[in-house]
């Protein structure tokens, strides 16, 4: 079953997936105020609908650190996507090389980096955190460049990982040894699909670029100990210092909200950010991406580039993003949700009503490329706090 939008493909993905992996990628931290925020504050942007011009032809093709792509928009970094369908990183490097838009592959994929690789024909992006082992970041590094990844986007709002209750009220987390696999296992049975075809046909389980580090200890439970115990939260600006010695290639840094860290980003030599909350999963309460953005575009634009993530379910939530201030976007639950639907396929077919969405919304802004889109084609934002 195709869907008609993404919001449908949440739904496919509700149905397929054991609970506890589906409130995973849906949910976000705590009472999941940003979560809400990042969809409605989006949702908000009024764009100015503009008539009599030639739209005949639109273009949707960008540049992103000297690499043209299709459209402005890329395929983030998701933790355990692989557990989302059988071998879910590789399907999705696939699925965003058909479409001709980048794929990062995250620290916590559950596909290694050599194993997506394979699957891939081009360089794809590669994602990292700050981890306490600095021997591990820097292997993790020289992997990704001998691969071949010509970008690095540094994840730096997760010193401390966010409390998701969802995740504690569905097994996920918080519940340690026999009776939380069994309580996994029970939400598995229900979901038979899943259980053969991620579940059994989908193995090894290892948790990918972390297994060397968690060597036997491969359980769910461990991964979010070793994630509680290993992210760093002594970190500064001069760690990117660090960063940049072991990297030769193009470096984004990602979770920025705040005008001020956006010009010390700038000032720390990152060739991009993206600003984002991390999907509404760190601080609750905080600024939405779509709020957060305009300044932040006013404090740098034009000597960096600018990506933004957070609330983005249509291909009209990204023309509204990039009339904000971004250069391009980032698509997370999107992705997530149509690999849990229906894999490669379901992905490939989300890209394209993206695809299609934003070229109505162009040609009913006036707009025919995307350097056009800017500030001017916004009216209004409702609801503005």
């Amino acid at each position: 079953m195709k869907a008609a939008s993404v919001i449908d493909y949440r739904e496919l993905a509700r149905a397929r997936l054991p609970k506890f992996l589906f409130e995973y990628i849906d949910g976000g931290s705590y009472a999941e105020v940003t979560l809400r925020r990042n969809i409605t504050d989006l949702e908000a942007v009024a764009l100015r609908q503009r008539v009599l011009r030639d739209v005949s032809k639109i273009d949707l093709t960008t540049t992103l650190f000297g690499q043209n792509f299709s459209m402005p928009v890329a395929l983030a970094p998701i933790g355990l996507a692989g557990m989302n369908a059988r071998r879910g990183e590789r399907q999705a490097v696939r699925a965003a090389e058909k479409a001709g838009i980048p794929f990062i592959l995250s620290t916590v994929s559950a596909c290694p980096l050599a194993e997506v690789a394979k699957a891939a024909a081009k360089p794809f992006w590669f994602q990292l955190y700050m981890i306490r082992d600095r021997g591990f970041m820097k292997d993790l590094l020289a992997e990704a460049a001998a691969i071949g990844c010509p970008t690095l986007v540094f994840t730096v709002d997760m010193p401390v990982p966010g409390s998701r209750y969802r995740d504690y009220r569905s097994g996920l987390a918080g519940a340690p040894g026999l009776m939380g696999s069994l309580r996994r296992m029970g939400q598995a049975i229900l979901h038979p699909r899943w259980a053969w075809d991620v579940g059994i046909c989908g193995r090894p389980h290892a948790l990918g670029n972390v297994a060397p580090v968690l060597g036997k200890n491969t359980g769910l439970e461990d991964f979010f100990a070793w994630m509680r115990n290993n992210f760093e939260p002594n970190v500064g600006w001069h760690d990117i210092e660090w960063i940049r010695s072991q990297w030769k290639g193009s470096i984004v840094i990602k979770g920025i909200l705040d005008r001020q860290d956006a010009r010390l980003a700038l000032e720390a030599g990152a060739d991009g950010i993206v600003v984002s909350n991390h999907g509404g999963r760190q601080l609750d309460g905080t600024l939405s991406s779509a709020r957060a953005l305009p300044p932040i575009a006013d404090e740098v634009g034009g000597r960096m580039t600018i990506l933004a993530d957070g609330g983005i379910r249509s291909g009209l939530d990204v023309v509204r993003m990039l009339a904000l201030g971004a250069n391009g976007v980032m698509l997370g639950r999107a992705w997530a949700y149509a690999l849990a639907a229906g894999g490669e396929k379901a992905i490939t077919h989300m890209l394209g009503l993206m695809r299609a969405e934003m070229n109505v919304a162009m040609a009913l802004t006036g707009t025919t490329r995307i350097a056009e889109i800017n500030p001017s084609i916004i009216h209004e934002i409702r609801g503005a706090a």
